[in-house]
This record gives C-alpha cells, sequence and structure tokens, in this order.
C-alpha cells in the first residue's frame, strides 16, 4: 500500500525447544506510515519484540525461524535480502534500540568507538569526523560534556544516561524508521519522561517513522499515533490512540486498560486485573486465544480464532462478540 514506510505482511515466526515448537507470531501484518509513531502493546511474550526482531533478522537461528511472511522496506522485502544487504539497512536505514542498555553495549569499549563505528562503517566518515558527530550526537540526547564523556566505558554511565547513548547510536545514521523496543522499562519515572520526550522532539525534528513496543499504554498515550493491541502471537486490535482509549473493543484491550490506574477523579474504583495466564503456544491457536481469560465468552469462541476486521473507520479487531452490547458481532 502506498504511504506505508515499512509493511509487513503475514510474518510468522517459531522457536524450537525441548518441549516442543512455540508459535511466537502467528500471521501478523501491519503498515507503518511515514512520519508515524506507532505503539505496539501487550504483555510480555505475546510477540511484540519478535515480531520486529524477525523483520531486521535478529532472530537467533536457531532456535528461531521465520517460516513465513514478507517485510517491505524501501521497496524491497527484508526477509530475502542477503546478509550483508540486511547489513546495511540495519542501523543506516533502520535503527534500532534495544530493552537493557547495560547489556546491549558492548562493555569493554568506549562509548566514543561504539558510536563511531556506525558512522565510519554506514557514512563513510574519518575517524576525526566521527568523533565529532558523536560527540554532538551524545549533546543532542542531553548527555553534559560531551567530548569528555565519549573516553566513557558504559559502567561510568547511569542507566538512563546508557539509554540516551543507546537512542544516540540508533539516531547515528538518521535512519527512516527507529523501533525502540521497551527502551524506558528499567528506567525511574522521571527519566522514563525524559526519554520520551527526547524521542517526540527527535521525531518532530528529523521526522522519521517509530515503532514503539512497550507494555505500559500510559507512555503510548503521550507519544503514540496509532496502536497495535497483540496477545499470544496475534494483532486482535488496532486504533488511532485517541479511539483506541475512548472505545476499546477487545475484551483483552478493555482488561489493559482497566488496569491503569486513572488520575483525572472521573471513576474513584479498584484497578482491574485480568485472570489466568497469557498462553504458551506449542500449537497455533484454533480457538481464540484470549477465550480462557474472557468474561464475554461465547460457543463460537472457542471453535474458531476470529480474523483481524474493521469494526469502524480506523478501527480493527479480532473478536466474535460486541462488547457494548454482549451479543456477537454482525
Amino acid at each position: 500500500m502506498p504511504g506505508f514506510v515499512l509493511d509487513i505482511k503475514g510474518l510468522e515466526t517459531q522457536f524450537k525447544t525441548p518441549d516442543g515448537v512455540v508459535h511466537a507470531v502467528n500471521g501478523v501484518s501491519f503498515g507503518l506510515k511515514e512520519g508515524e509513531t506507532l505503539g505496539v502493546v501487550g504483555e510480555s511474550g505475546c510477540g511484540k519484540s519478535v515480531t520486529m526482531l524477525s523483520a531486521l533478522r535478529l532472530i537467533p537461528s536457531p532456535p528461531g525461524k521465520v517460516t513465513a511472511g514478507e517485510a517491505w522496506f524501501a521497496g524491497r522485502d527484508l526477509l530475502k535480502m542477503s546478509n550483508e544487504e540486511i547489513r546495511q539497512v540495519r542501523g543506516a536505514q533502520i535503527g534500532m534500540v534495544f530493552q537493557d542498555p547495560m547489556t546491549s553495549l558492548n562493555p569493554v569499549l568506549t562509548i566514543g568507538r561504539q558510536l563511531e563505528e556506525p558512522l565510519m562503517l554506514h557514512v563513510g566518515m574519518t575517524k576525526s569526523q566521527a568523533s565529532d558527530r558523536a560527540a554532538e550526537l551524545l549533546s543532542i540526547v542531553g548527555i553534559p560534556n560531551a567530548k569528555d564523556r565519549l573516553k566513557d566505558y558504559p559502567h561510568q554511565y547511569s542507566g538512563g544516561m546508557r539509554q540516551r547513548v543507546m537512542i544516540a547510536m540508533a539516531l547515528a545514521c538518521s535512519p527512516q524508521v527507529l523501533i525502540a523496543d521497551e527502551p524506558t522499562t528499567a528506567l525511574d519515572v522521571t527519566i522514563q519522561a525524559q526519554i520520551v520526550e527526547l524521542v517526540k522532539r527527535l521525531r518532530d525534528e528529523i521526522g522519521m517513522s517509530i515503532i514503539w513496543i512497550t507494555h505500559d499504554l500510559g507512555i503510548v498515550a503521550g507519544l503514540a499515533h496509532r496502536v497495535i493491541v497483540m496477545y499470544g502471537g496475534y494483532i486482535i486490535e488496532e486504533a488511532m490512540i485517541n479511539e483506541l482509549f475512548a472505545n476499546p473493543k477487545h475484551p483483552y484491550t478493555i482488561g489493559l486498560l482497566g488496569s491503569l490506574p486513572r488520575v483525572d477523579g472521573r471513576e474513584n474504583s479498584r484497578l482491574i486485573s485480568i485472570e489466568g495466564q497469557p498462553p504458551v503456544l506449542y500449537q497455533k491457536p484454533q480457538a481464540c486465544p484470549f477465550a480462557p481469560r474472557c468474561k464475554w465468552v461465547m460457543e463460537k469462541c472457542w471453535q474458531a480464532n476470529p480474523a483481524l476486521e474493521t469494526a469502524s473507520v480506523d478501527h480493527r479487531v479480532a473478536c466474535w462478540v460486541d462488547v457494548a452490547t454482549g451479543r456477537p458481532r454482525a
């Protein structure tokens, strides 16, 4: 479809384990528009990170394998590129910020060396040019005395500063797309807010598209334009951010929103918890994967897995039940 910077179609990923094959991602399809921030939400193990790592061919193989699907970027399928071609895309055109900055940064190389390497590799800068640009990048992400800090090692930075370094590395080559995989999970709330503001500012200045993976709907509310909700390796709901918060149509999304503390004083009610456990997908679900935990469950939910279908303008949902009425969806 025109206007999509990144277009994922029918992506499926499996992992071989001693207990059997885990179907981690099951036919995920979505597009990322130019200049858009797309939030990807869901609890741990629902397939958020694996979907993005699969598209960038970063799944460890074995045990993981992308078994089906396409990932179109700049007119080419990332999944069919050679190793050399995909290396040219990663970092240069699609940047990624990983979950844990301490394990993502090399502990025995200086921050400067790690920032300079992609600039020399992808942009063809000399050592001194890359060093100047690295210092500039650290300044952009709000690290003081940037020139001096290039000589430091990762352990000399705090958690928040390491995450800023990861963002600087991801932005080094001015990518078209930035994929941020729960980049604020391990940080305290004030640093989280600073990182989110930083990414918003850089998005507006550089004009890049962002995929922000998180289980925190609060962060998504202030950052994303559109949200996809994942469960059991499937996309179960997709909508514009305001529409999703105002009018959630999937029981799982309603449960996620109900577990958010409210600060507007409108509802002085207890937080809702979603009963049960997420599924372990040794078989691809034939029924709705959320059925065992759903309070709206009907007979049909145990018999077939609903497809993701249009519920209203810019709003898609995979559910047999109309949660507004409690009746089967027309």
